[in-house]
């Protein structure tokens, strides 16, 4: 049997185990560019869950276990790798729902249930991953499924038939066969898997043999309440806590008015099972009271924030804060907000300049977590707010931030920097939600995007043979062609980009660019094409990319 404890134990062990692992699963990324951070969001992410589960007591039932650690999962999510695990979990703790342990049978259910909540939640669900990967390990424990087994005899199966089925996604995906490697979310699947069976098995938790630097573990550390204002604190106490929902009486909306009343920064999030209450007030016990009319209260933490704030400037050293959103409550008169991902003092200059409200730092090899973008919607005090997550890896944290947020999101798939601009560009406030979200989305897809980056290693990539340091030129996503020198790069790039219909060209140049070599770049682009064309030179500042191209 599985307790509480065991449970959460297990999931700190292969978080430990992952960390410990990260750079060998970053590793493992197909294509060259510096990027590889599958490991890297996969740790994050469970670092997130880790550090709530080490708050679980040690008599809490396995259901409490599994909860705490997927909402804190969700909540911590980075990258398409950390969302589809947060997925996994998620589902796994609707499994075990009720249950004060759980054994061999119990875990296999939950299993189940966390494949189908991770497909149900893909839109194009690509075997050769850490899908496939799940879902092979859990389809061949129901099969060897006896009622004789124990826990420990069914993770031995789980992890090896999700061992042979990562084994096999080279087979899956030609890419990864190319490559010469496995699935780096389904690698990283199987080392907390593997992580959590010392746990299982009755061994002590796997230790962190490494303690990732601040900047590596998150861009967000735990939370300092005195940190959330900036400037007079009007009540004393953060309160947070979470409900147990008994459906009858559940009413989040009566309770959220009434916390309005004693206090500010108010959050009821009204999700599944539970309500997820935040909020400041001179009065935690009037808060608490009123909230066990909706069913048993959990997670519990009120902190001074008056005391907090005093010892935090009395400190030599100050906490590092978070992204530094405040919570802002819906103003009935403002329509629309908008929230952008961005990295670079340039770009995220540009996003201001176009009338974004809040920007999440982050983008290419720091993607934010999903607590990270909700944090910045509840700063935009509007009751549509649009995000714009400008890369690929950013896309499912946004859309899961929607399911915890207190008003109207809409997530616009931009893929890229120039896609987020085009869409601010076409924004109308004399427009309704669904013009602008039909507007928008024409502009994002009509703009074209060059990027020029170099490669972190040796490789051969799509008929590429790619020498480490080269330079890539991608052209809306995709390698185009090699090159070692800048200027030919770019100039290469953005003249494949323009057509009969171009009339506008953006380029940005990033953080390891000199003004003196965008100049030349400019110059030379300048050149090459048509005159009627016209070209921008922008300091972007963003890390990796030493040009981003938009081609309107």
């Amino acid at each position: 049997m599985i307790t509480g404890k065991m449970l959460r134990d297990a999931f700190i062990s292969g978080a430990n185990n992952i960390a410990n692992k990260r750079q060998q699963v970053d590793a493992l990324n197909v294509f060259p560019v510096p990027d590889g951070d599958t490991g890297t969001n996969m740790s994050m992410s469970a670092s997130a869950a880790k550090r709530e589960l080490q708050r679980v007591p040690d008599d809490a039932a396995v259901s409490q276990a599994a909860d705490v650690c997927a909402s804190a999962l969700l909540r911590g999510a980075r990258g398409n790798s950390g969302v589809i695990l947060s997925l996994l979990f998620r589902g796994f703790s609707k499994g075990l729902k009720n249950k004060e342990t759980a054994d061999a049978g119990d875990i296999v259910t939950a299993l189940e249930m966390g494949v189908h909540s991770a497909y149900k939640a893909v839109m194009k669900p690509t075997e050769g991953t850490i899908l496939t990967v799940a879902r092979v390990a859990c389809e061949k424990a129901r099969e060897q499924l006896t009622e004789q087994m124990d826990t420990p005899q069914i993770w031995d199966v789980i992890l090896k038939a999700g061992q042979e089925a990562l084994d096999q996604t080279p087979e899956l995906l030609p890419v990864l066969k190319k490559a010469g490697v496995v699935d780096a979310g389904g690698q990283g699947l199987m080392v907390i898997f593997q992580g959590m069976k010392a746990v299982i098995d009755g061994e002590e938790i796997i230790q962190l043999v490494e303690k990732p630097s601040l900047e590596s573990q998150s861009i967000r550390p735990d939370r300092n309440a005195a940190g959330e204002y900036e400037g007079e604190i009007t009540f004393t106490y953060c309160t947070e806590f979470i409900i147990l929902k008994e459906i009858e009486k559940a009413d989040p909306d009566t309770l959220r008015s009434y916390l309005e009343t004693i206090g500010d920064c108010v959050v009821v999030v009204d999700d599944d099972d539970v309500i997820k209450v935040h909020v400041h007030t001179d009065n935690p016990g009037n808060a608490l009271q009123k909230a066990l009319e909706n069913g048993m209260l959990t997670n519990i933490k009120i902190e001074n924030m008056r005391e907090q704030f005093e010892n935090q400037k009395a400190s030599i050293v100050q906490p590092v804060s978070d992204q530094g959103f405040v919570y802002a409550p819906v103003d009935p008169s403002k329509e629309y907000g908008f929230v952008s991902v961005a990295a670079g003092d340039g770009v995220k200059q540009l996003f201001e300049d176009l009338g974004v409200d809040n920007i999440v730092s982050g983008g290419q090899t720091m993607n934010p977590s999903t607590d990270d973008i909700l944090s910045a919607i509840h700063a935009t005090p509007a009751k549509t707010v649009f995000v714009l997550p400008n890369n690929k890896n950013i896309i499912m944290a946004a859309e899961q931030a929607t399911k915890l947020a207190d008003r109207k999101v809409v997530v616009l798939h931009t893929r890229t920097i120039p896609q987020g601009m085009a869409a601010m560009l076409a924004f109308d406030h004399d427009a309704d939600a669904t013009e602008n979200i039909v507007a928008m989305q024409r502009a994002y897809e009509r703009v074209g995007t060059g990027q020029v980056t170099f490669a972190a290693r040796d490789s051969e990539y799509d008929g590429h043979k790619i020498k480490e340091g080269e330079l890539l030129a991608l052209e809306n996503g995709k390698l185009a062609f090699t090159e070692r020198d800048l200027i030919k790069a770019v100039t290469r790039l953005t003249k494949a980009l323009v057509n009969k219909e171009s009339s506008f060209i953006t380029l940005l140049y990033g953080e390891d660019v000199s003004e003196e070599q965008a100049q030349a770049v400019y110059e030379a682009v300048s050149a090459k094409i048509p005159e009627d064309v016209e070209v921008a030179l922008i300091s972007g500042g963003q890390p990796v990319y030493y040009f981003i191209i938009s081609v309107e």
